[in-house]
C-alpha cells in the first residue's frame, strides 16, 4: 500500500518542476481571457477612432467610385491608384489593428507573464502520430473543450438572440426610417448587443481561468518518488552526503592530528578532555586551539603528544571550558587570559629545566590554583568553583 500511495500524484509541484515546465512552455493558458480582452479592446477602439474610422472610410469610397478617363483607359494609372486607396486604407486602420495586435500579445501575459522560449518551437513528430491524434481527440479533455465551446455558444447567442428580440420594435423600424436616422439607431443596437456579450465573457473568463489554473497545477502534481528522486539530484544523495562529511571529519582530524607535535601544552580533564594549545609571540595576539577532543579523540591527543613529548598538564576545569568555548584555530576566551598565562609561564619553566637544567635541579612547581569562572566550566556553576576538580 506504501508503495502504490509513492506512485499516486499527490504532492504539490515544487518550485524546480514548476520552473522547468515554464522553460518548456508548459503555462496555465486561457482562450477565453485572451478573447475577452480582445473584444474589449477592439470595442474600446472603435468607441474612440470610430468617428475618424468612418470619415475615413466614406472618403476612400467617394474616391473609389470616382473613375477618369485616363485612368480607364491606362492599366498602369490604375494599378497606381488600387496602391494608393489601398496604403489610405492600411494608413487609417493601422492604429486599430496595432491595439488588437498589442492586446493578443498581452493578454496571455495576464495570466502567466512574460515567457519566450524556443522549446515550443522545436519539431515534435510524436504529434503528427495518427493513434496519438486519435487519443487527444476522444480524450476527457477533447470531451470538456467541446461542452464548453458548445456552452459558450449557446450563451452567447441567446444573450444576442434577447437583445435582438427586446429591441425587435426599434429593429423593424429600420426598414423604414430614413438612412441617416437608422443610422444612430443602428449605432445603439450594436453597442447594446456588443456590452451583452462582454458582460456573457467575462462570466466565461471567471469560471475558465480558475479551472485553466487548477488544471495546470494539477497535471504538473508529482509522486513521493519524484519528490524524493528531486532532492537527491538538487541537494545531493544523503549517503552521498553523510560519506562526505565522514570524509571531511577524517581530513580534519588528520591535519589536527599534524598540528599537535607544534603545541606548547595539552591541558587535560585527565581522560575525558584535551585541548592542544599553540603560542608564538608577535604572531599571536593570543594562544590557539590548535587541536581538541573528548573521550577516545582526547586519548589520542595524549598519545600523539607523548610520543613527541609534549607537556600534559591536567587542569579540569580549564580544560572543560577551553574545550567548550573555544573552536578549532580560535583564540582561547579573554577570561581564560591569566589561567592559560600560568600554563605558558609553567610550560616554559618546564622546557628551560629539560634543556639547561636549574641551578639546585629542582624541578617548576605544577600551579596548584587556576583563575577559570566558574561561569565557563560547563560542570562547575559554583561561585567557588574557580579551583581544580
Amino acid at each position: 500500500m506504501s508503495e502504490d500511495s509513492d506512485l499516486e500524484k499527490t504532492e504539490p509541484a515544487s518550485p524546480r518542476r514548476l520552473e522547468k515546465s515554464r522553460d518548456e512552455g508548459q503555462v496555465p493558458r486561457s482562450a477565453e481571457l485572451s478573447t475577452f480582452v480582445v473584444l474589449i479592446a477592439a470595442g474600446t477602439g472603435l468607441w474612440l477612432m470610430g468617428g475618424h474610422l468612418s470619415r475615413q472610410l466614406t472618403h476612400l469610397m467617394k474616391d473609389g467610385m470616382k473613375l477618369s478617363r485616363e485612368v480607364g483607359f491606362d492599366s498602369s494609372l490604375l494599378t497606381e491608384r488600387l496602391f494608393d486607396l489601398s496604403s489610405h486604407a492600411l494608413l487609417t486602420f493601422a492604429p486599430f489593428l496595432i491595439l488588437m495586435f498589442v492586446a493578443a500579445l498581452s493578454a496571455p501575459m495576464l495570466l502567466s507573464g512574460w515567457l519566450f522560449t524556443w522549446k515550443s518551437l522545436t519539431p515534435d513528430f510524436n504529434r503528427l502520430n495518427p493513434l496519438k491524434g486519435m487519443a487527444r481527440m476522444f480524450s476527457w479533455n477533447s470531451l470538456v473543450e467541446l461542452a464548453k465551446a458548445l456552452l459558450k455558444a449557446s450563451l452567447i447567442g441567446s444573450m444576442g438572440a434577447w437583445t435582438i428580440w427586446h429591441h425587435k420594435e426599434a429593429v423593424l423600424s429600420l426598414i423604414s426610417a430614413p438612412l441617416t436616422a437608422s443610422a444612430g439607431h443602428i449605432a445603439e443596437l450594436i453597442v447594446m448587443s456588443f456590452l451583452a456579450i462582454a458582460g456573457t465573457m467575462v462570466l466565461i473568463a471567471a469560471v475558465d481561468v480558475p479551472f485553466r489554473l487548477w488544471d495546470h497545477y494539477r497535471k504538473l502534481k508529482m509522486t513521493k518518488e519524484e519528490l524524493r528522486q528531486e532532492n537527491k539530484e538538487t541537494e545531493g544523495d544523503p549517503h552521498v552526503k553523510a560519506r562526505i562529511r565522514s570524509q571531511q571529519r577524517a581530513m580534519a582530524r588528520k591535519r589536527m592530528m599534524a598540528e599537535i607535535p607544534k603545541a606548547d601544552v595539552i591541558v587535560t580533564n585527565p581522560t575525558h578532555y584535551a585541548v592542544a594549545l599553540k603560542y608564538e609571540e608577535g604572531k599571536m595576539r593570543a594562544p590557539r586551539v590548535v587541536a581538541k577532543g573528548t573521550h577516545l579523540l582526547a586519548l589520542k591527543i595524549r598519545e600523539v603528544g607523548q610520543q613527541h613529548q609534549v607537556p600534559l598538564l591536567e587542569a579540569p576545569p580549564l580544560a572543560r571550558a577551553l574545550y567548550q568555548h573555544a573552536e578549532l584555530g580560535d583564540e582561547i576566551p579573554q577570561p581564560l587570559y591569566n589561567a592559560v598565562a600560568e600554563v605558558l609561564a609553567y610550560v616554559y619553566q618546564l622546557r628551560r629545566y629539560r634543556e639547561h637544567g636549574e641551578p639546585g635541579g629542582k624541578i617548576p612547581r605544577l600551579p596548584d590554583t587556576l583563575a577559570v569562572p566558574p561561569e565557563l566550566d560547563p560542570e562547575n556553576k559554583t561561585p567557588e568553583g574557580t579551583g581544580q576538580n
